[in-house]
């Protein structure tokens, strides 16, 4: 299982993008993975396979709703060695805090 820090953006929309990433979540909203949206990136949990797709489908999105050009950052943690998730290393981080 893969976890996703995603950030589709549109260049040269306008200062404001809200309306642009309302449209891609709703996208992803249509996949069947587990996310949490940030103020920065959208971090995405599953197979790298339907993770790619749905950055694709997001990126569809944004063209869609008017983008004619948009940029998109990716970075993956895929670990193979044992099962983890967001949860996972959200629990980790916080047993260290303590």
């Amino acid at each position: 299982m893969a976890i996703v820090a995603v950030s589709v953006s549109p260049l040269g929309a306008s200062v404001s993008v809200s309306r642009f990433v309302a449209r891609a979540l709703l996208e992803l909203d249509e996949c069947d993975l587990q996310y949490e949206i940030g103020p920065m990136f959208t971090t995405i949990e599953g197979d790298p396979d339907e993770v790619f797709a749905a950055v694709r489908r997001m990126q569809e999105a944004m063209f869609a709703e008017g983008a004619e050009r948009v940029t998109t950052v990716l970075k993956m943690d895929d670990r193979r060695d044992r099962a983890h998730g967001m949860q996972n290393k959200m629990d980790s981080l916080q047993q260290k805090l303590k």
